[in-house]
């Protein structure tokens, strides 16, 4: 719930009071209690809570985390590839 401001503009009396957004204004005074109280505009005070608030959650958005797992499923070979062509061929391009 928020907390209102007031001010008597009798006694000059200033109060503070925490009300639901749909309450109607309070009127009269708790002091001298006349009815010539008003709301007085102040700024709202709160707190931002969670991830996402602080510039320093957004500073490195395009780093993604790195995956763990490889993302190539297919297993790596450590032999060396073989010649299994049977014919070889020599200076003069005859094969044999």
């Amino acid at each position: 719930m928020p907390i209102y401001e007031y001010q008597c503009t009798s006694c000059n009396h200033h109060f503070d009071l925490m009300q639901k957004i749909s309450d109607e204004p309070v009127k009269q005074c708790p002091v001298c209690y006349k009815d010539t109280v008003i709301k007085l505009i102040s700024a709202a005070g709160f707190q931002l809570k969670g991830t996402g608030w602080y510039a320093t959650d957004f500073k490195n958005k395009n780093n993604k985390p790195q995956d763990a797992t490889p993302k190539n499923d297919a297993p790596v070979s450590t032999e060396k590839a073989k010649d299994t062509s049977s014919s070889k061929t020599t200076q003069d391009g005859d094969n044999k």
